[in-house]
């Protein structure tokens, strides 16, 4: 593993336990009532992370996994059965990629890439950038996950005085 590889992988490190933070002491209900004007609850916001960050950028693009390629879906849309199976899954895959990103060439484009019909956008030139991207996301939503938290129950992630 390269200097470079594993300072993006503690970074990615430290933002997914920021995820597992916000959500950690919810109730089922504080887990899967809206939580934003545009319809989403923490649960989904979660699915969200799972399926259209972790298994996409992770395990599909990077790693090329066909269990991952099967499983993609739009991540807002995946049924919520409960909050706490939801964060199980984020877990789950996390650890998955984490596997897939500790071996990968950050020089190397990407082992998969979605059909324009699906996702019309160029596929990135290596996977350095599907890292970036994958970090980039679960920091946005790690601060999304804060202002549901303190509209919530008033916790919130960092004070600084």
């Amino acid at each position: 593993m390269t200097g470079e590889l594993t300072v993006l992988l503690e970074h990615l490190h430290t933002e997914r336990q920021h995820i597992l933070a916000a959500v950690d002491g919810l109730v089922e209900e504080d887990m899967t009532r809206v939580a934003a004007p545009s319809g989403w609850s923490i649960a989904q916001l979660l699915n969200h992370l799972t399926y259209d960050d972790e298994i996409f950028w992770g395990c599909a693009i990077v790693g090329g996994d066909e269990e991952a390629v099967a499983l993609l879906r739009e991540g807002w849309k995946v049924p919520v059965t409960s909050g706490a199976q939801a964060v199980e899954r984020y877990q789950y895959w996390s650890s998955r990629v984490d596997v897939v990103l500790a071996e990968a060439d950050l020089d190397a484009p990407p082992r998969w890439w979605p059909p324009e019909s699906i996702f019309p956008f160029p596929p990135f030139a290596q996977a350095r950038h599907c890292v970036f991207r994958l970090l980039l996301e679960t920091a946005t939503h790690a601060g999304h996950l804060d202002m549901a938290r303190e509209a919530i129950d008033g916790h919130q992630h960092l004070v600084v005085d």
